[in-house]
């Protein structure tokens, strides 16, 4: 932000023409960091969420120069997905105000302004099938909640035991954008998108014996879903579920009720 700062006054002082600015702006969508990795600075004012460092693969170091830099663009919000509590204890060494949600392996810091924002019109509604689930179904939890979305969570009513989600049927009704995570067969998703008017999102998990292939059974039934207003995003992929059911919010925001 303080590079953009610098070249609006240089426009003001006469010093940059405007044709030079916005030759400069178009080539800044991002920035480097250490050699090893480039910033999509202008993420958050494109989609409204910041990029995500994928934590996985990368050392402790390289997470937390990708932070600090981040930090220091002024981005909002900070977070890091599969991180594990080593790394994390490694990470906090240089940037001790970095939060850590061990379940959802999630690494976050947020500025002081996005802790006081409003939350987001409408509710998320957080499915699991079961408790083996959690690590996935918390993933997207946090990061939606990052994203400043409200989030209901409703835990272990997979469809062994079905009367669990009848029980919890009001709750569903009440979410604007359902994420339904879950492993087996993967059968839950088509079960809650017959019970509710608002958009699924179906996330299947690794979760099951040999023959779920590691997720692969499970995405294949999300997919041949019969139930209509279901989406499907890639295995454990938590992630990619609550930034998906963010911005149907956000976009669905932005749509005027009523015409003049």
């Amino acid at each position: 932000m303080e590079d953009l700062k610098r070249l609006l006054e240089a426009v003001a002082a006469g010093q940059v023409a405007p044709d030079q600015a916005m030759h400069t702006l178009k080539g800044s969508g991002f920035f480097a960091v250490e050699g090893f990795a480039k910033v999509d600075w202008q993420r958050e004012r494109r989609t409204g969420f910041p990029e995500v460092i994928w934590g996985q693969g990368k050392t402790p170091e390289q997470i937390a120069a990708i932070a600090l830099a981040m930090r220091d663009r002024g981005a909002s919000v900070i977070m890091a997905t599969r991180v594990d509590q080593p790394a994390y204890d490694q990470i906090a060494k240089i940037m001790p105000d970095l939060y850590y949600h061990p379940l959802a392996r999630i690494c976050a810091w947020q500025s002081p302004e996005s802790l006081r924002r409003q939350p987001r019109p409408g509710t998320i509604a957080l499915v699991s099938a079961g408790t083996a689930d959690l690590p996935v179904a918390e993933e997207a939890a946090i990061t939606a909640e990052l994203m400043g979305c409200r989030v209901d969570r409703l835990w272990d009513v997979g469809i062994a035991g079905i009367h669990r989600l009848f029980a919890h049927r009001d709750r569903l009704s009440q979410a604007d954008v359902l994420i339904v995570v879950a492993g087996m067969e993967g059968a839950l998703p088509s079960v809650v998108a017959g019970l509710v008017d608002v958009p699924v999102v179906a996330v299947p998990t690794s979760v099951g014996y040999g023959a779920s292939f590691d997720g692969l059974a499970p995405l294949l039934t999300m997919l041949n879903s019969c139930a209509a207003g279901v989406g499907v995003v890639n295995i454990d992929n938590g992630f990619g579920a609550a930034i998906l059911a963010g911005q149907i919010l956000r976009t669905a925001a932005r749509i005027p009720t009523s015409r003049d």
